[in-house]
Formats: C-alpha cells, sequence, structure tokens
C-alpha cells in the first residue's frame, strides 16, 4: 500500500463520523506522530490563567532550533479554540514576519471532504466468506452523504451494516493531526534558544462547587470549596503552572453580571489572596495536566464549625391576597466574615447543602448560587420549600378613607430620602385607604419556629411615598421605603395570625 492511508467505517453515518483512521505500516508523515500517544506533547513550560467567563491566557516557552536568516517555526498542540489575533511571539534575535493558524484537523469527516474530485480505493468485505474486494473510486460529493463513482456507475454508500474501508493515497497536506500555530521568521543568528507565544482561548474555564454540611443541633455548617476546571479546548495542556483569577474581564464573551441575589450584606473585609486589579488570585498548588474534555476538581477551601441558622421566609406584594396557603421557603444564612465565618472571599458558584439523616449519613438538602463575594458578608441561600411551614397572606379589609381621618395618622408619615432632582405636578384625585392584611402561620413541626414575613411593594410612586402603618401585631423592622419585615414565632404544631394596618394614597 506504500504511502496510502486507510479509512475505516461502517457505511456512509460511520464514514462521516465514527470511521477510525489508521495508518499503514510503511511510512508515517511527521503530521501524525504520536497521535496514538496521549502523552506526547511538542509544549514546553506551560502557564494558563483561567478566568470565570470561558476564557483562558495561554503562556508556552519551548526550546527551538532557529535557522539563521528566515525560517519556518511551527507549534504543535496549541489551543484548537485559539484567537489568532491575540498572538504574542518572542524569541531573542528573531523577528515575526507571519502567523498562521491550521485549524483543519485530520478527522475522516475532513478526510472525506478534502477527498472530493480525487480517487480512493474501497475495500468491501463479504461478511459470509470474508473475502476482500477492492476497486477504485472517485470521491463526487459529500454534502448529506458520501457520493463515488466506480468505472461508468455512480453509488452512494450506504449505512447497510456491510463493512467499508476506504483507503487514501495520501493525507492532504493542509489537514493535522494537532491544532498547530506556524510563524514565519527573520533571525538574526541561528542556535537553539527559547521561543515563547502567548494567547488567549476560550473553551478553558473554571468555577467554584461548595460543599457544606449543615448540623440543625449546633447550628453550623463544615463547608469545603472546590475548583472545577473544565476543557473544551480541543487540545491538552501538559504539567501546567496553572492560576485561577476570580472575576470576569471584559473581552469577547466577558462582561458577565455578576449574580448576587443571595447576598443579604456585601462584606467589608480583605481576603488573604493576592489581587490581580481588582481580582482575586487562587493559584493551583504544584503543575497539573489539564486533560482535553476533562473536568478536574481541586480543593481550595476546608472551614469546620462556621455558624449558621435554618431561616423559614416568605416575601409578598402589595394587596397580595393568596386564594391558598403558600410554602414558606428554607434558607440556610451564614457568613464569610474573618471571625465566625468562612474566612474567606467566595469565587462565583454553586454551593450544596447536605444534612445527616437519623443513621448519621449525609443527605442532600438542596443547592443555590452565589455570585463573587466579599469577605465578610452575609448569605441566606434558599434551598427549597418547607414541607411544614406555610403563610397565607390576605386582603382582610379594605376601604376608603376621607382626609381628615388621613391628617390624623401624620405622624406616622415615612417619607422617601435623598433629593429632588425633577418634579412634575400632575392632577391627582385626593384619595386615601385604609388597607388591614392578615398573614396567617402554620407550623406541622415538633418544634416551634420562626417564619421572616416580608411586604414589598409599599412605596408605588413618588407621589405616594406617604404611607403609614397604623397598627401591627408584632413590631415590624423597616428595611427600606418600600419593605418592611416581621419575624414571626410560630408555635410547634400550631398556627399563628397576625395583622398589620395600612393608610396609603394607593
Amino acid at each position: 500500500m506504500g504511502n496510502s492511508r486507510i479509512l475505516s467505517a461502517v457505511g456512509v453515518a460511520a464514514l462521516l463520523s465514527t470511521g477510525a483512521l489508521s495508518q499503514s505500516a510503511g511510512a508515517q508523515s511527521s503530521q501524525s506522530q504520536n497521535v496514538g500517544n496521549p502523552d506526547a506533547t511538542a509544549q514546553g513550560e506551560v502557564a494558563v490563567t483561567i478566568y470565570n467567563n470561558n476564557l483562558a491566557l495561554v503562556q508556552d516557552v519551548r526550546q527551538l532550533n532557529i535557522a539563521n536568516g528566515r525560517s519556518r517555526i511551527e507549534f504543535p498542540d496549541v489551543s484548537a479554540q485559539i484567537r489568532p489575533e491575540t498572538l504574542s511571539f518572542y524569541a531573542p534575535n528573531t523577528t515575526i514576519i507571519e502567523q498562521n493558524f491550521d485549524f483543519d484537523l485530520l478527522t475522516p469527516t475532513k478526510m472525506m471532504e478534502k477527498a472530493i474530485g480525487q480517487t480512493v480505493t474501497l475495500i468491501r468485505t463479504n461478511p459470509a466468506t470474508g473475502a476482500e474486494k477492492r476497486e477504485r473510486a472517485k470521491v463526487l460529493s459529500t454534502a448529506g452523504g458520501v457520493v463515488i463513482q466506480i468505472g461508468n456507475r455512480i453509488e452512494v454508500l450506504r449505512d447497510d451494516g456491510l463493512p467499508v474501508r476506504v483507503i487514501f493515497d495520501r493525507v492532504p497536506p493542509n489537514l493535522r493531526a494537532r491544532p498547530t500555530l506556524s510563524v514565519n521568521l527573520q533571525s538574526t543568528r541561528g542556535g537553539t534558544r527559547p521561543a515563547s507565544i502567548r494567547y488567549l482561548t476560550p473553551g478553558l474555564g473554571w468555577s467554584a462547587d461548595y460543599v457544606a454540611l449543615y448540623n440543625e443541633a449546633t447550628d453550623s455548617i463544615d463547608m469545603q470549596g472546590w475548583v472545577t476546571l473544565t476543557n473544551r479546548t480541543g487540545t491538552t495542556f501538559h504539567r501546567a503552572d496553572t492560576l485561577l483569577v476570580a472575576g470576569d474581564p471584559n473581552g469577547r464573551g466577558g462582561n458577565r453580571r455578576n449574580n448576587n441575589r443571595n447576598l443579604v450584606r456585601p462584606g467589608t473585609e480583605a481576603a488573604d489572596r493576592e489581587q490581580l486589579g481588582d481580582f482575586y488570585l487562587y493559584p493551583i498548588s504544584g503543575r497539573t495536566t489539564i486533560a482535553n474534555e476533562q473536568t478536574k476538581q481541586v480543593s481550595f477551601l476546608d472551614a469546620q464549625g462556621v455558624p449558621a441558622r435554618k431561616i423559614y421566609a416568605r416575601t409578598v406584594g402589595w394587596l397580595s391576597n393568596d386564594a391558598r396557603p403558600v410554602n414558606a421557603s428554607s434558607q440556610i444564612s451564614f457568613s464569610s466574615s474573618r471571625n465566625q465565618g468562612l474566612g474567606d472571599a467566595l469565587p462565583a458558584g454553586t454551593v450544596r447543602f447536605y444534612q445527616r439523616d437519623a443513621q448519621g449519613t449525609p443527605q442532600f438538602i438542596g443547592e443555590n448560587s452565589i455570585g463573587h463575594t466579599p469577605m465578610g458578608s452575609e448569605l441566606s441561600l434558599k434551598t427549597g420549600d418547607a414541607f411544614d411551614v406555610f403563610v397565607q397572606a390576605e386582603v382582610e379589609k379594605r376601604g376608603e378613607i376621607t382626609s381628615s381621618e388621613w391628617e390624623k395618622t401624620a405622624r406616622y408619615r415615612v417619607v422617601r430620602e435623598g433629593e429632588v432632582v425633577e418634579r412634575v405636578d400632575v392632577e391627582r384625585p385626593k384619595k386615601f385607604y385604609r388597607t388591614t392584611m392578615r398573614y396567617t402561620f402554620t407550623n406541622a413541626k415538633r418544634e416551634p419556629v420562626n417564619v421572616d414575613l416580608t411586604q414589598g411593594g409599599l412605596m408605588r410612586s413618588w407621589w405616594a411615598s406617604d404611607y403609614r402603618i397604623t397598627s401591627e401585631d408584632i413590631e415590624g423592622r423597616q428595611i427600606n421605603a418600600s419593605t418592611r419585615k416581621w419575624t414571626v414565632p410560630v408555635p410547634a404544631e400550631g398556627k399563628r395570625v397576625i395583622r398589620v394596618t395600612y393608610e396609603t394614597r394607593y
């Protein structure tokens, strides 16, 4: 067979997607050397900086023999998703003239596509006798299937289960076994020297995953933090010095909004970590190999006995009138502070909570996400809906009141703070309302619980910022101009009803 190449396949579907490419024993081209050895690489000293927004900076220093004058140097084993416009090259006494990135990789599909108009050899095997029949065929098309011409007849290779192999006379010169970058250089001297390339690539990212074991008896959590690396660049990075950056620098695919809806109070403590600009750095200890199509996890946080508490909560909108009781949400609250907390800045990720059952076996009880969180923050993460705790909000009474009745409660006036930058006078009828909301809490647990009830939507607009709370069964706490919260004790296997009366202009 000489220098021919063989493509093994079964029918059209296999030829285009699952065929196996093999080489004859005669000669082996330099392009396909080490294809079968997953540990073989042309990479040198590799350093990878990985960001949260599916972007990585790769720096690779290789010892290369560069000829005097003009020459062409190849860099196999770069990322298949390299952004060539971000490439930076340096070698002493050299100047880069031109760069090319060959991203057409050696695959069965590409072999067939490049063979259009060329002649190949088909080997058909009789499944009954094992006899092989060879025919020369011209590849006419691969659009939707492989169309070939054998002599005066036209055939379509079908997926009929009969063994078919295709022998190619050669590997097309523009197909590569591995992603390869080539540069044309001008050098003032010859000899071996370090040559470095630096480029950005998508397909390499990381996130944080947290495993928290909640102990309800001690109101504490044990938390482990894991870095999860994912490599879909098409290339393995061997023994890479890996640095993780917690942050989303602007760039292609960047500028992602930090999702921190579970943050109760942002922290004001500086973590004991190196920073790069406004981002925290999380180095991976030792060199690590990040294989293509691999997910790798590395521990970065281990905290024991962190104070935490379970919260039952529900937020209702203005004039909510539930037709039936609604499950309270079950939340776990904790701090990332240095004292009585995790003591670290937390990169964005998913927190998964576990709790031991009666036999002492940890069981999964829920998960939630966090955004990039500074140290010293207060977090409250919903783990699910409470099975036994319900809240029903209802409008018990609502009616219009006179202006004189409205003036009687002026001492309860709530005024929005801040400077007025624009004023628009609109004629509005002066109407005033008194609304009594009834909130019913039920608890089927054997122990009493506290439920945080939050009433939202109290400030409708600038003209309706003057509202009053004229009575409340439990004293509430004003969170902001539009929100008020009550912590309601509910007895074990019991029920609790509280009422709040509002006077408003809406």
